[in-house]
């Protein structure tokens, strides 16, 4: 698929996934609210490096009313006389019906087999098939130029947000501060994807990314579960990064105007999606809040009453409908 000129592609093929990393290291422990930390120096780039089903829907059946019946004994009839000859004919049928019976539990056994090696195969394809869309999907399927979030907004309101501009895809050390960037080494950042939107009065910006990763699923659910049991994506110093669209209402949105986050880190696809939201007037904030945290009803932080932490979470939403829509689009494609 073609890529439009935002943003530059990378190679034609896709390294293979690691092996599964070691234990993850441990972090140093950072503030988890108050005002950012000044950033470090980034790192020079490293060399470049080189579905799912939806959820299942359960629906409710009504209950079954069973019937009870007038009579619920039998009456006892006389036994016949057996036959002499009804003994060998009823060998013969037992013999018959066991080995049909045993045929069709083999036929079954052999076409359930390979029926499963089947969908284990087309699975790990469609998860290296998402691996691959950083570089073979238009920018405007995984960023859309306008972006609708139904009942994103607080109270249950509509939000809308404009695209402003799109990074070119880079390394990953760019896209994070090197905390974060060291949380994620042990699934191997291949790429980080970004675009900066704004709300319907540009009054917020918020940048939201995709990091790919060179990740298996064993790995992507070991960090998803690091970063819930440690609450890493609650802590101020492992915020994203913004990304500044220069000549718009986000020119001025740099680290120290972010004011809430939130960062999803995928099981079911190698990649991590994010969004960090700041004001458009590029205020400085002091107090940024993680958007789980700002979408508390009553919450009276700044980034809450302002409505950043439901701008963050929507877009970070949208942003993976997105992603899910195009892999889903590329796994029906012929080959």
């Amino acid at each position: 698929m073609p890529v439009p000129p935002q943003r530059t592609s990378g190679g034609g093929t896709t390294p293979a996934a690691p092996p599964s990393p070691p234990s993850l290291p441990p972090l140093p422990v950072g503030r988890t609210s108050g005002a950012v930390p000044p950033r470090p120096a980034s790192p020079p780039p490293a060399a470049g490096q080189t579905a799912w089903l939806p959820p299942t829907v359960w629906h409710g059946y009504p209950g079954f009313h069973t019937e009870q019946p007038t009579e619920i004994t039998t009456r006892l009839r006389p036994v016949r006389t057996r036959h002499p000859a009804r003994t060998p004919a009823a060998v013969a049928c037992l013999v018959l019906g066991l080995g049909l019976i045993g045929g069709a539990a083999a036929g079954s056994w052999l076409v359930d087999g390979s029926t499963t090696r089947g969908a284990a195969s087309t699975a790990a394809a469609d998860y290296d098939g998402v691996r691959a869309l950083w570089h073979s999907t238009p920018v405007d399927e995984l960023f859309p130029r306008t972006l609708k979030g139904p009942g994103s907004g607080p109270g249950g309101a509509d939000r809308v947000w404009k695209r402003l501009g799109v990074a070119p895809d880079t390394e990953c050390a760019a896209a994070l501060d090197p905390l974060l960037a060291e949380a994620v080494r042990p699934v191997g950042c291949l790429r980080a994807l970004r675009a900066t939107y704004a709300d319907a009065s540009s009054s917020g910006v918020t940048t939201v990314g995709m990091l790919f990763t060179q990740a298996d699923r064993q790995a992507m659910a070991t960090l998803r579960g690091r970063f819930t049991r440690e609450n890493l994506d609650q802590r101020a110093d492992l915020m994203p990064r913004a990304y500044a669209v220069p000549g718009t209402v986000a020119a001025g949105f740099g680290d120290e105007q972010r004011a809430s986050w939130t960062i999803d880190v995928l099981s079911d696809a190698p990649v991590l999606v994010y969004a960090v939201s700041g004001f458009a007037d590029g205020r400085t904030v002091t107090d940024p809040r993680p958007a789980s945290e700002a979408t508390i009803a009553g919450a009276t932080s700044a980034p809450a009453q302002s409505g950043l932490g439901h701008e963050a979470r929507g877009l970070a939403g949208g942003i993976e409908r997105a992603l899910r829509a195009s892999a889903a689009k590329a796994s029906e494609q012929p080959e």
